[in-house]
Parts: C-alpha cells; sequence; structure tokens
C-alpha cells in the first residue's frame, strides 16, 4: 500500500512523558504482529512477544545521556529512535521505529539524519553505532548504503528475557555497525 505524503513539513522533536504510549504503540506497530507485515522492517517472523514497554521508554525519555527524537507531520506521530551519549565519545542509535504503511517514504532517512546530526553537532560524538539483528539483511543494507559498515563484531541476543521478544529461531545475534560523524 502507497501512501502519499501531503506538503507540511516532517517536524522534529525531544520526546516528554506524554508520549510513552505512542511511541510503544508505533514500536510494536513497526516490529511486531501482523501491523508491522504491512512494512519492511517487521522482525515478525522470528520474535514475538514486546518490542519494548512504557516502563523501557519512559527510563529513557528520564536519562540525561538518552534521548527520543519523533519525527512528526501536521502533529501526527510517524516515526522514533532512540539515541544514546556512549562512553568513550560514540553515540548510539536504535529503538527506529517508522510507520509501516509510510515505510519507503524517506520518513527513516530524514530521521537517521537527524539523529546523526545531533550526535555529531550537539554531543559531540565521532561515530554513531548501532546493533542489528544479524539476519536482517535487507536492513543492514539499508545502513551500508548511508554510510555503517560491518564491524564483524557481535552479541548475543538476550534469550530468556523477554522484555526484548519471544525467539523464534535459536541463532540471533546483533551485529555492531558503525558510521564516522567527524572527518
Amino acid at each position: 500500500m502507497s501512501v502519499t505524503m501531503t506538503d507540511s513539513a516532517l517536524t522534529f522533536r525531544r520526546a516528554i512523558a506524554a508520549d510513552v504510549e505512542a511511541i510503544v504503540a508505533l514500536t510494536e506497530s513497526a516490529y511486531r504482529g501482523a501491523a508491522s507485515r504491512a512494512g519492511w522492517t517487521t522482525e515478525a517472523d522470528f520474535l514475538d512477544g514486546q518490542r519494548t514497554d512504557s516502563a523501557d521508554v519512559s527510563t529513557l525519555i528520564a536519562r540525561d545521556d538518552a534521548r527520543i527524537v519523533l519525527a512528526e507531520r501536521g502533529g501526527e506521530l510517524l516515526a522514533s529512535c532512540l539515541i544514546e551519549r556512549q562512553p568513550g565519545g560514540d553515540g548510539y542509535f536504535g529503538m527506529f521505529s517508522v510507520r509501516p504503511d509510510l515505510q519507503n517514504a524517506g520518513i527513516g532517512r530524514a530521521l537517521l539524519a537527524e539523529a546523526e546530526r545531533i550526535a555529531r553537532d550537539e554531543w559531540h560524538c565521532k561515530r554513531m553505532r548501532m546493533s542489528v539483528i544479524s539476519i536482517r539483511d535487507s536492513l543492514i543494507a539499508w545502513y551500508e548504503r548511508r554510510g555503517y559498515r560491518r564491524t564483524g563484531e557481535y552479541k548475543l541476543f538476550p534469550y530468556g528475557d523477554e522484555r526484548f521478544g519471544i525467539p523464534r529461531r535459536d541463532d540471533l545475534r546483533f551485529e555492531w555497525l558503525v558510521k564516522a560523524l567527524r572527518g
């Protein structure tokens, strides 16, 4: 299904406590269940259960070293992401969610660029790091087209911790990707 966007500008802002439920609903719709299948970022084929919850999002919003950035058009939430300042001067990008029926409309690309701008210009980060489930070949390729490179570093999927979902496979792991933000 293709959705045509209006001419109104995409705007970005920092999430506040009043946004928690909308962020959780957006994130769940982008990754889990039948609704996620409308987009290409679904994890429904290999993970059941939740992607996040209100307590986790509330904690992230309250942290000084983290920011959830929202992308909106006309006051409507279209996408969100988490950025964190990491020890050693790196930024971390995660919890990236775009409304499934608007994926491939350029919103995710614009939000990623805004997250990189914040990390580079406001936090003075030298690199942006992220972890992606290693079997997500098309998603990794999307990030590579935006300048991220595979590091060859992996971390285990947190099997047994249902806060991260209920795996449907036993071969899940995260791969670290990195992009230089400063020359």
